[in-house]
C-alpha cells in the first residue's frame, strides 16, 4: 500500500492539534483524525480555561520546558493575532510544610524564577478576594495566568488547515499497526491508511489504541464548578491571580473571573475512575458542589456565591504523574503523546514541535528523557 502521507496525527485535542500545526507550518504531508469534533467536552481540553506557571512543584525538570512553551504561545498569538494567554500571575498557598508550595518555592529558586515569598496578612491585603489562614506558607508568581484552551485548538487546527493538511473528523481509528518502516491506520468505515509515521495524541482514547500503555493508566472523572462571585470587584483578573490551594486534604485550584462566567474551581484530585473513556461522566453532584463551595468560602470569601455553573472532564493519569512522551521502544514510527496526567495543557505549544521532531526525525534536542516511554513499555 502507498504511503499516502508523511505522519498522522490521531487525536486533535492540545497536543494534537498543536503537533498537526506543527507539521502543517513545515510543509509536511499530514492528516489529523479525530473521532469526534475538535475543540469538544468529551475529553481533556475544555472548559474555558488552564493554568499556566513558572514554578512548578510537580518537578524541577519541567521549568526549561515551561520557558520554551511561553515563548511558543506568544509565537501563536503573534500569527493568529488573537490572544490566548493573560498574564494574572499565581497564588499558592497552603498549610505549613504543604508539599505543593514546598516544590513549587524549590524550583523557583533553582531556576531562579521571579517569584514572592509573601505572609497571608499580605496575600490578604494585596488580594481582597482571598482570607488566608494567619499560619499559613504563601508564594507568589507574577509570570503565570491563564491559557483558553478551545480557542488555542481552534488556532492550531485553523492554521494547519490553511497549510494544506488534512483534517478528518467524526472519524474512529479501530487500530495502529505497525509494518517494517511505515504504519497502518484502520478506520471504523473500513477504510486504510498508510503513512510513515503516526502520533498518538489520544488521551483517554489511549487505552484502546495502544493497550500494552493502557494497562498503565487510571482514567478519573474531574468536576469543573463556576460559582457567582459574592464581591465581582475583587474577582476580576486585575485584583484576583489564579490560585492553587493546598489544605491537609485536598489541593484546589481556580481562576478569576475572566471571562463573565464566575470563578472557576476545581480539586486535582480524582472524583472518581472510569473504566473507559467513553463512560458516563456524571456532572459535579451536589454534594461536589456544596463542598467547593465551602472550601472557597472559606479562603476565598468574595468568590463564594452559588454555583451557576459545571462540568467534568478526563484526567489520564500515568502512575508516577509524569507525562508519556517519546518513540515507542519497539516500534520508533510510533510516537506517543499521553498521557498528560492533569497538567499538561500549558505544554502544547512546545510539545506540539517536538512532536513534529520526533515523527519526522525520530529524535529532538528539547529535554524530555523524563517522560520516555520505557518506563512502562520495555522493548522485547
Amino acid at each position: 500500500m502507498k504511503k499516502t502521507w508523511d505522519v498522522a496525527v490521531i487525536g486533535l485535542g492540545a497536543m494534537g492539534s498543536a503537533t498537526i500545526c506543527a507539521l502543517a507550518l513545515r510543509g509536511l504531508r499530514a492528516i489529523g483524525i479525530d473521532r469526534l469534533e475538535p475543540p469538544h467536552d468529551r475529553g481533556s481540553s475544555h472548559g474555558e480555561s488552564r493554568v499556566i506557571r513558572m514554578a512548578y512543584f510537580e518537578d524541577p525538570a519541567y521549568v526549561p520546558l515551561l520557558r520554551l512553551a511561553f515563548e511558543r504561545w506568544r509565537a501563536l498569538e503573534t500569527r493568529a493575532g488573537e490572544r490566548v494567554l493573560t498574564v494574572t500571575g499565581v497564588l499558592e498557598a497552603g498549610f505549613k510544610g504543604a508539599p505543593a508550595i514546598e516544590g513549587s518555592i524549590r524550583s523557583a529558586v533553582e531556576h531562579q524564577l521571579p517569584h514572592e515569598l509573601m505572609r497571608p496578612s499580605e496575600v490578604n491585603e494585596r488580594f481582597p478576594a482571598f482570607s488566608i489562614p494567619d499560619d499559613w506558607e504563601c508564594v507568589f508568581q507574577p509570570d503565570g495566568g491563564v491559557l483558553q484552551p478551545e480557542k488555542a485548538i481552534e488556532l492550531f487546527l485553523r492554521t494547519a488547515s490553511a497549510r494544506g493538511v488534512t483534517i478528518r473528523t467524526h472519524t474512529s481509528v479501530t487500530e495502529v499497526q505497525p509494518l517494517r518502516d511505515s504504519v497502518r491506520i484502520k478506520l471504523e468505515t473500513g477504510e486504510h491508511l498508510e503513512v510513515g509515521a503516526v502520533v498518538l495524541a489520544a488521551g483517554a482514547w489511549m487505552t484502546r489504541l495502544l493497550p500494552e500503555l493502557g494497562v498503565h493508566l487510571t482514567l478519573t472523572r474531574q468536576p469543573l464548578v463556576w460559582l457567582r462571585p459574592r464581591d465581582q470587584r475583587w474577582v476580576r483578573p486585575d485584583r484576583m491571580p489564579v490560585f492553587f490551594l493546598q489544605t491537609p486534604d485536598d489541593l484546589i485550584y481556580g481562576f478569576p473571573d475572566l471571562f463573565g462566567s464566575g470563578v472557576k474551581v476545581a480539586s486535582h484530585l480524582s472524583g472518581g475512575t472510569l473504566s473507559g473513556p467513553d463512560d458516563l461522566r456524571p456532572e459535579a453532584s451536589a454534594e461536589e458542589r456544596a463542598y467547593l463551595k465551602t472550601v472557597i468560602e472559606r479562603y476565598l470569601p468574595a468568590a463564594a456565591g452559588e454555583a451557576c455553573r459545571s462540568t467534568t472532564c478526563i484526567y489520564t493519569r500515568s502512575p508516577d504523574g509524569h507525562f508519556i512522551l517519546g518513540l515507542h521502544p519497539e516500534h520508533p514510527q510510533i510516537v506517543i503523546a499521553s498521557p498528560c496526567s492533569g497538567h499538561g495543557f500549558k505544554f502544547a505549544s512546545l510539545f506540539g514541535e517536538v512532536l513534529a521532531d520526533l515523527a519526522t526525525k525520530r529524535a529532538t534536542e528539547t529535554p524530555i528523557d523524563l517522560f520516555r516511554p520505557d518506563r512502562f513499555l520495555a522493548a522485547s
